[in-house]
């Protein structure tokens, strides 16, 4: 074993991985691809348990019959992955619920991705603390287990707060690290349809003087955020699982004062994903902390927010209220990750508001289908229960559903629904 705060070459860093391990790592961006990359070459290997989520890339070892991977959140590659050998299941945990699986089952690697040590040493978890932060630092303090960074120069560095570790770890308290220069994934900034703008702008003309914001990934948040960012109001807040380009828009145009009561001052996320503007705009920003995910997507905390508004995707809501959006038809999609956590903070912060938001139809083997509909498909989960709802919104309008008994509920979302669809649906009123 190699002496605690060592620079391994990756081949040794990877050699510390036992024949038969558990390994968790982070999201996305936050994953050690070359690390990665270099477990996939390795033959001897014999039972390797992964607990992780989105995985950034098709890693060889997903045709490995030897790897039992976990995933919390499917992504393109756990979508595509059915014809691989790798034993993938779905994890059926929110992304604060995978931070607390990550303390308690103990998995005895555990991987990051940092920045280079700085002139103190210092390593930084830079845009991606998420649900392995605490599982990390853990890992690094226990004799039984590693911990293994694999530094690249392109990691912003972003400062968390003093009590939850600083978004950072000494080099000497590492088992070994790496570096590998590979530069961070980006999220392409797609142009929004006829129909997420117009859910956009249903959102943004709800969205009060001074709210606090928590937007999740897409079009429709970020065209929300532009909408802001060009209008008039402005004193907004940040709380938000993820920092996307349309965060930096309003910061940019002067729209956020955060005034929210809870981490005043300061922007707070748990990771981002975007453009690499939006990497050179974070790093080193003072404005923003990266803290771990449950800081920022605690209900406890959200609700304590001044007017925090959530605005989070969904596949199909029935006329009961009751929303998927993660599984459907008996097919996984994405995962829960901050969706229920986050309309329950919308709902009960003062003032608060959350909004589901879906297109009002999808495009199944060719043919339009309304995603408002009489009854879940069969094989399908409930994400979010229909208790916790609040407005619902899609490109034909925006309803408040919280407060309306089942018949009136159900009318409610009928009249939001496509057109072609609403004497169907009326018909099972």
């Amino acid at each position: 074993m190699a002496k605690k705060g060592a620079e391994l070459s990756i081949e040794d860093a990877v050699g510390l991985i036992q024949r038969r391990d558990t390994l968790a790592f982070g999201f996305a961006i936050g994953q050690p691809v070359g690390l990665l990359d270099a477990l996939g070459k390795r033959e001897d290997l014999e039972d390797i348990l992964i607990y992780s989520g989105l995985l950034a890339r098709p890693f060889s070892w997903l045709d490995n019959p030897a790897f039992r991977v976990r995933s919390a959140f499917f992504g393109p590659i756990e979508r595509a992955s059915g014809k691989l050998r790798a034993d993938l299941q779905f994890l059926a945990a929110g992304f604060r619920g995978l931070e607390r699986l990550a303390l308690r089952l103990r998995p005895r690697v555990v991987l990051a991705r940092t920045t280079p040590p700085d002139a103190q040493g210092w390593l930084n978890f830079g845009i991606h603390s998420g649900a392995t932060f605490r599982a990390f630092r853990e890992a690094a303090a226990a004799t039984d287990r590693l911990a293994i960074a694999e530094a690249t120069r392109h990691m912003p560095r972003v400062e968390g707060l003093t009590d939850l570790g600083r978004n950072r770890i000494h080099v000497s308290e590492v088992d070994a690290w790496i570096q590998h220069d590979e530069e961070l994934m980006t999220l392409p900034t797609g142009k929004p349809s006829r129909e997420e703008m117009a859910i956009a702008h249903h959102v943004a003309e709800r969205i009060a003087e001074g709210s606090s914001l928590q937007f999740g990934i897409g079009n429709v948040p970020n065209e929300i955020a532009k909408i802001l960012a060009n209008g008039q109001r402005g004193g907004f807040g940040v709380h938000t699982e993820m920092i996307n380009d349309g965060i930096m828009h309003l910061h940019n145009a002067g729209k956020i004062e955060n005034k929210k009561s809870v981490y005043d001052g300061l922007s707070v996320a748990t990771f981002a994903l975007g453009s690499n503007d939006l990497y050179r705009w974070i790093d080193g920003n003072d404005k923003l902390r990266m803290l771990p995910v449950g800081a920022v997507n605690d209900p406890a905390v959200t609700r304590q927010l001044h007017r925090f508004v959530s605005v989070n995707s969904a596949l199909s809501i029935d006329l009961l209220g009751q929303v998927a959006a993660d599984h459907i038809a008996g097919r996984q999609y994405s995962g829960v990750g901050g969706h229920h956590a986050f309309v329950v903070g919308g709902g009960e912060a003062p003032e608060g508001k959350s909004f589901i938001c879906m297109k009002s139809t999808a495009t199944v083997s060719g043919m339009p289908i309304s995603t408002i509909v009489p009854a879940l498909p069969a094989g399908s989960t409930v994400t979010t229960p229909r208790h916790l709802i609040h407005w619902v919104v899609t490109e034909h309008g925006a309803v408040d559903i919280s407060a309306l008994g089942d018949k009136d509920r159900a009318a409610a979302l009928i009249d939001i629904a496509a057109p072609e669809f609403r004497s169907e649906l009326r018909r099972n009123l």
